[in-house]
């Protein structure tokens, strides 16, 4: 998932679990139910026991809460 994280347009491209947990802890903007669920989520699916699907969702309603939107240029090609 290609996320625009300023208003200049700059982007981050999250790609495994691993990074979007250190976005979540370290870069994240706002702390809210959404934040905390997808931290939970990852951290489950690090450890197998809930799937990768379940955790990227989360962290897609975390980054749409945050305010980050999908990179949609980074889809075409």
């Amino acid at each position: 998932m290609t996320l625009v994280v300023s208003r200049r347009g700059d982007t981050q491209n999250i790609t495994t679990l691993e990074q979007a947990f250190y976005w979540l802890r370290k870069r994240w903007p706002v702390t809210d139910q959404h934040h905390v669920r997808a931290l939970e989520y990852i951290d489950a699916a690090m450890h197998c026991l809930v799937s990768v699907t379940s955790a990227r969702n989360a962290f897609h309603m975390a980054a749409h809460s945050a305010g980050f939107i999908p990179d949609s240029s980074s889809d075409r090609g």
